[in-house]
């Protein structure tokens, strides 16, 4: 059922906001992001037909309640006007400073991004969201207080953007609460992404906890007063709270195959208290009264989540023969479970309100960045992120003085190392877990207590390190040290090259060698450096003849210029593909990127040794250059056939490959690949098929395009 937006005001965010925030120009500063909001989106409605600014409050709103600083939510209030009206970041850096400009500049970059990870072609995005939610940890919080507010009205949009919103959600910002630790967030995008993505389980599962909710409710009150009676006996002062699993966590354990009836955690009880002392006191005298569940008892206080959760957590038998979960935590404690890091905002010196405790304990952002620093790229670094990142298979391990650190599991001692320093595991030399010397490629598991030996004088890490390491990150960092002797080796082979040529060919040396001539050649290659040059004709990227050739002014893209220059007649006989000004006999290859058939509008790269590569005018990767570019025009005497690529999206169904391929077999077109990219809900098919021209091309497209199921066709770009 459609229903309004909260309709707070701008007194009702002060109301919260006077809570926690005392500093009068702090209070201003909120007043004046609200006012300037107000007349940014002026008459702009929202899809649920409210005013637009109801959106900005409702997202500060949220913030309060994890005591967000005064940048923050007026960010928060600010955030949609760059995006939705004609507002510039000059105006805002002019009214706010250039902090908030900051802000506000990079929570509107994200939000114009994709988060869909689905297809190849986005992975970009998918890395850019990641990599940029990962420097101020404000916008982190900023994305997913706004996301969640968004959630709250997604009934508002069709519901084919509903389920990929839904899923958005839980694959990127659910995973990014998760490791902030805000779990009342978090819990709520869970069942609101539930809820849109698989309507049927989310209400087929509230159906069976009302069905058994007044059983439940009478259990847990029993249960609640028995245990309160008992902390008073012991006089233990306290606070007691009843709670019911969320939706998402009861169908992530019927996922793993469990029963509702045996999901025993759905009957829990959380109990605070004022010291940590007072926490096992309390769980001393609960265990005295109710047999505590054999291997349920988790003691998180003595040792602390990554992402800094704290509380005791044992399961026992209770009243009415039913299991409970009872959690006990100081408030304090409460305050991090329930809000995570971003309970703690605290501030520089000077006032400028970054938070730096909140900063230092995002490791798995630190993650995140130093993989985009290693340039890991498109699908690899999106898997990396998904499986060692933001997975919930995490194991949790200590230095002998107790700091903790969080792994994918499967992580060995030398993944520990490198987590540590850089380095750490360059030095390594052998590892003790647990007091015990265990090999490397040892699986840690949580708990494990980690001692790495190291020797200064070591000569660096093992090749063989890199199949005993389990994270990317690891691996890459092995790989660069491997990679900088490599090269040192490679540069110095690729010199030797070149010199030994100049005295093959007897030429002068000093000539050749030219500072001027050299620089000359490293501009005309592209390079930097002469080690740069040296390494590419090393690793064969470079012929040292055509180096030579290069560095004494004779130039390959020069010699196809002078034969195009060299002939006028435009009337000549041809027989290749491509004529470059009436010539037909240059060395022209067809672009691998945009693949071009007969009848696509083309120009022409003079590409390095390799003649003329012919492109698609609209091709992105040569749309943006005017060097060394030439017109070129089809043969209409060519009567050959071209490879091109098509990606065909299509439903999900079974048979429908084999429905593609026979209509393109019937149409006497050519299939040379073929590659399923499978997703949720639908599939990609991503052909190279074999065409006479453009016209051809053209139908075909068009008659697969009317095929049932099949979305869209398009022409693929890579």
């Amino acid at each position: 059922m459609k229903q309004k937006e909260d309709a707070y005001t701008l007194s009702d965010l002060l109301e919260k906001v006077n809570t926690y925030i005392k500093n009068e120009e702090d209070i201003e500063l909120i007043k004046k992001a609200y006012n300037f909001a107000v007349k940014a989106h002026a008459g702009q409605l929202r899809l649920t037909g409210d005013d637009y600014i109801l959106h900005p409050l409702n997202v500060a709103m949220i913030l309060t309640e994890i005591y967000a600083d005064a940048q923050t939510l007026s960010t928060a209030l600010l955030h949609d006007v760059i995006n939705f009206s004609d507002v510039t970041l000059e105006e805002i850096e002019e009214e706010f400073g250039s902090e908030m400009k900051e802000l506000v500049d990079g929570i509107s970059r994200i939000n114009k991004l994709s988060l869909s990870a689905d297809t190849e072609a986005s992975t970009s995005y998918y890395k850019k969201i990641l990599v940029g939610l990962s420097g101020d940890a404000r916008i982190i919080i900023l994305k997913i207080a706004d996301r969640l507010h968004n959630m709250r009205t997604l009934w508002a949009i069709p519901e084919n953007k509903r389920k990929e919103k839904a899923k958005e959600t839980l694959e990127i910002l659910v995973p990014i609460a998760h490791g902030l630790g805000i779990n009342h967030i978090k819990s709520e995008l869970e069942d609101l992404s539930l809820k849109y993505f698989k309507p049927d389980v989310y209400n087929d599962i509230l159906e069976k906890l009302s069905e058994s909710r007044g059983e439940l409710d009478k259990s847990v009150d029993k249960m609640m007063e028995s245990v309160s009676k008992i902390l008073d006996e012991n006089g233990i002062s306290h606070e007691m709270k009843g709670r019911s699993k969320s939706v998402y966590s009861i169908y992530n354990k019927l996922q793993k195959g469990k029963s509702f009836n045996q999901i025993y955690d759905i009957l829990a009880l959380r109990y605070f208290v004022n010291t940590e002392a007072d926490c096992y006191l309390a769980l001393g005298a609960i265990h005295a009264k109710f047999k505590p569940v054999p291997r349920r008892f988790k003691d998180y206080v003595a040792r602390p989540k990554a992402n800094g959760y704290q509380s005791l957590h044992t399961t026992v038998f209770g009243v009415d023969g039913k299991l409970f979960e009872i959690q006990i935590r100081t408030y304090e404690m409460d305050k991090v479970a329930e809000f995570g890091f971003a309970s703690h905002w605290s501030y520089k010196g000077n006032g400028s309100g970054k938070t730096n405790e909140l900063e230092q304990k995002l490791q798995s952002f630190r993650s995140v960045i130093e993989l985009n620093e290693q340039q890991v790229e498109g699908e690899e670094f999106i898997n990396t992120v998904k499986n060692e990142v933001f997975n919930s298979n995490k194991i949790y391990v200590y230095t002998p003085k107790g700091d903790v650190f969080e792994l994918p599991q499967g992580s060995t001692p030398v993944d520990f190392a490198y987590r540590v320093h850089t380095s750490v595991g360059h030095q390594m030399v052998g590892a003790i877990v647990n007091d015990n010397i265990v090999p490397l490629d040892y699986k840690l598991k949580s708990n494990d207590i980690i001692k790495i030996n190291t020797n200064k004088n070591s000569k660096g890490p093992s090749k063989e390190w890199l199949n005993i390491a389990y994270t990317t990150s690891a691996k890459n960092k092995i790989k660069t040290f491997f990679s900088k002797i490599d090269k040192e080796e490679t540069t110095q082979n690729g010199k030797d090259m070149l010199l030994k040529t100049i005295r093959r060919k007897k030429l002068s040396i000093n000539d050749v060698m030219d500072d001027k001539k050299l620089k000359i050649a490293l501009d005309e290659l592209g390079l930097n450096t002469e080690s740069d040059l040296y390494y590419e004709i090393g690793i064969g990227k470079h012929n040292p003849t055509s180096v030579i050739k290069i560095i004494l002014g004779e130039k390959e893209e020069q010699k196809v210029l002078d034969k195009v220059l060299k002939y006028s007649s435009k009337t000549m006989e041809a027989s290749g593909d491509i004529i470059v000004d009436g010539i037909d006999d240059l060395k022209v290859s067809f672009g691998g990127c945009c693949k071009p058939v007969k009848g696509d509008d083309v120009i022409g790269y003079i590409s390095k040794g390799n003649g003329i590569t012919v492109h698609r005018k609209n091709c992105h990767n040569i749309c943006d250059l005017t060097d060394r570019i030439i017109d070129v025009k089809w043969n209409d005497n060519s009567s050959k056939k071209y490879v091109t690529n098509v990606l065909i999206y299509a439903e999900k169904k079974d048979n429908l490959l084999l429905e593609i391929i026979t209509k393109t077999s019937s149409m006497n077109i050519g299939v040379k690949s073929v590659n399923t990219i499978s997703n949720v809900d639908y599939n990609v098919f991503d052909l190279d098929i074999i065409v006479e021209d453009k016209e051809k091309l053209d139908r075909y497209i068009n008659v697969i395009g009317q095929l049932n199921y099949v979305t869209s066709v398009e022409r693929g770009n890579k």
